[in-house]
């Protein structure tokens, strides 16, 4: 009669699948810890996958827009300044014309108007880092204000000068969401250039204003440039508001954005990222799973009716 081992073929095989088992759970909880991920691929996320990536595509689609809008920020940002100076310059211009009025004296009433034209054509032509004019109105190639000297504001209509497009940027800042961000230089130059040019003419011969003002002068400088002065300051007050506006929108856009986006990378991390102190956890209880069923498939494959046989002398 021969002597059989105590466990049967289909313990074995039970304690084998065991070992299987717990070596698989194990191999995805070390995963698991190494990549912080609960899987690596759809298939250990089961039925969340579309969940998993509606989050992603919506989370890359709010940094998207978070980042267009900052770039329209900026650009909004540069234009708040400059308009801020027109609206000085304006400013200075009406400041001039009334102390020379006040003052009955209009000396160096004509130098502060071509200083004055000077920086506002360089305002009005000022370009973007790219080399395209900021108020060309969708011709960034080409100056939008043609005029050289305040003596070219004589000889044609002030709207002939503006050769800006009548294009206005725009961005998108959300689904479904525009906000306008272009700004013309006819649109924030008209009424400045026209002020100057209602003072040039006033100068005429060139140099009369220059000195001791007549009753005459000082009347045409009151009745009709110095309006034309105050209208161009309050125009360009006006649209330096509108874009300060305009850059709190944005602003809040980007807030909003960015908010969205991290709420979005909160649902992704929820389904994807493991608990760590979890994942460890598991690693650990696995680990000694696969170790007690490896050390029992042993023993049961060592053990024999040997081992219960009672020893014999000879």
């Amino acid at each position: 009669m021969s002597i059989d081992r105590v466990a049967t073929n289909a313990q074995s095989q039970y304690f084998l699948s065991q070992i299987m088992v717990a070596n698989n759970a194990l191999d995805v909880t070390q995963s698991q810890v190494a990549s912080g991920k609960v899987a690596n691929d759809y298939v250990g996320v089961g039925d969340k996958t579309a969940a998993l990536e509606a989050a992603r595509a919506a989370s890359a689609r709010a940094d998207a827009y978070a980042a267009n809008t900052q770039q329209a920020v900026t650009q909004v940002d540069m234009q708040d300044t400059q308009l801020t100076t027109l609206a000085g310059l304006a400013q200075q211009l009406k400041q001039a014309i009334t102390t020379a009025v006040g003052n009955s004296d209009g000396t160096n009433l004509m130098a502060t108007a071509q200083n004055v034209f000077q920086q506002a054509v360089t305002i009005l032509n000022s370009t973007d880092a790219n080399g395209n004019y900021i108020y060309g109105g969708g011709q960034g190639d080409k100056p939008p204000l043609t005029a050289t000297s305040l003596a070219d504001l004589a000889t044609s209509p002030i709207s002939s000068f503006f050769q800006n497009g009548t294009q206005k940027k725009s961005v998108q800042v959300a689904d479904g969401q525009t906000e306008q961000i272009g700004v013309l230089a006819s649109d924030i130059g008209s009424e400045l250039m026209t002020a100057l040019n209602t003072l040039n003419q006033a100068d005429t011969p060139a140099g009369s204003l220059d000195g001791q003002l007549t009753s005459t002068q000082t009347s045409m400088l009151t009745t009709t440039v110095l309006p034309a002065a105050a209208q161009a300051t309050t125009d360009l007050n006006g649209l330096t508001a509108t874009n300060g506006d305009t850059y709190n929108r944005l602003a809040n856009a980007v807030t909003s954005q960015q908010s969205l986006s991290t709420l979005y990378k909160g649902f992704v991390s929820n389904i994807e990222d493991v608990d760590m102190t979890k994942a460890i956890t598991e690693l650990n209880q696995n680990q000694v799973a696969l170790q007690a069923a490896l050390k029992v498939t042993s023993m049961l494959s060592n053990i024999s009716l040997l081992n219960y046989l009672p020893a014999t002398t000879g």
